[in-house]
């Protein structure tokens, strides 16, 4: 049977316009866990997504502690392709718990050695901040005070009553000054001062939040002129304020031994399926365009040596010289113990 020439061009014009056009390559999706305070500009993001023609999906999971828990449980079937926000303060934890793999990513040649706690580079430094007293210097200037210069000030006569603190057991912050206590004393000693500091009438706030801005004078109606908080406060005061200001009105106490230096890791997790695209994403965090956005996102410090500081930074925020340390293997092997103890002395 011979079709007809007529019908066969019909039936393949038909068969062309009824067939589904050929879909565009549809962007690869990639999940970055992480904790509730991460934070990255829009055009940032979107530099990112369109040199790879990729979408990252964000997956915020509470603090740095809880979210740390989260991927550990789902490690036989991870709920992301990469984490940030584990801090030298879990390190360990992390790392025993055995969810990174090795990246060896370029960009390391540009963060000094100091940061980089994980030989195996499972863990890179994204960033750091030191965690320290806060004071505020109207208060301070007015009854004729001297600020504190250290941490043993604050157990002397005439600083009763005027610090507060965060919680080490529910707050980050918190966890990292009690850890510069323990460098600064000793395991032996920092029971002693927190003895004194209860009988100096120490404030304990659950929180950074409730502590800085609901107890602090420079902050809020509170009459406490010292706080737990970051040598770059400082300057997250100057950004913010709604009247352009010259003089931060508050001053970072960073002597030696005085701030626990909190650095924060990136790493990708075992049983991701988008490994490459994982590896550019870390680069592309610990790269200059990502690392310069740091400051003024999350008021800590870009680990990339060439990464440009902004200038309120610059001017206005502190970096300790001599922090306080304790290793990632000792915190993680004390920090139960260390932490009911505190309890014990200070709160009840």
């Amino acid at each position: 049977m011979k079709i007809s020439p007529v019908i066969l061009t019909i039936t393949l014009l038909l068969y062309t316009l009824m067939s589904p056009a050929p879909m565009a390559e549809a962007n690869e999706t990639i999940t970055l866990m992480s904790h509730d305070s991460f934070s990255i500009s829009k055009k940032t993001i979107e530099l990112f997504e369109n040199e790879n023609n990729a979408t990252i999906r964000f997956l915020k999971a509470g603090d740095a502690g809880a979210a740390l828990i989260q991927a550990i449980l789902s490690k036989k079937n991870p709920l992301a392709d990469v984490f940030f926000g584990v801090d030298n303060s879990f390190m360990s934890r992390a790392l025993k718990a055995d969810i990174f793999v090795p990246y060896n990513s370029p960009r390391l040649a540009d963060i000094p050695e100091y940061l980089k706690l994980d030989k195996q580079n499972r863990l890179l430094p994204v960033d750091y901040g030191d965690v320290c007293l806060n004071y505020d210097k109207a208060w301070f200037k007015e009854h004729k005070l001297t600020p504190p210069q250290n941490l043993a000030d604050l157990a002397k006569p005439e600083y009763k009553s005027l610090t507060i603190v965060e919680n080490p057991a529910t707050s980050s912050p918190g966890m990292a000054f009690l850890l510069a206590t323990i460098s600064r004393f000793g395991e032996d000693g920092y029971l002693d001062f927190w003895a004194k500091l209860r009988a100096n009438d120490v404030l304990v706030a659950s929180g950074w939040e409730d502590a800085y801005y609901g107890h602090f004078t420079s902050a809020s109606k509170g009459n406490r002129p010292i706080v737990v908080s970051y040598g770059s406060s400082p300057a997250a005061v100057v950004y913010y304020s709604k009247t352009p200001v010259t003089t931060a009105p508050t001053g970072a106490v960073v002597s030696d031994g005085s701030a626990f230096r909190q650095v924060e890791f990136v790493g990708i997790l075992k049983g991701s399926k988008k490994r490459q695209l994982a590896e550019k994403l870390v680069d592309f965090m610990l790269g200059t365009t990502f690392q310069e956005d740091i400051p003024l996102q999350m008021f800590v410090f870009p680990s990339n040596e060439k990464a440009r500081l902004p200038d309120v930074f610059t001017r206005h925020a502190a970096v300790a010289e001599k922090p306080a340390n304790v290793a990632p293997a000792a915190i993680e092997k004390n920090r139960n113990a260390w932490l009911e103890a505190w309890t014990d002395t200070v709160l009840r």
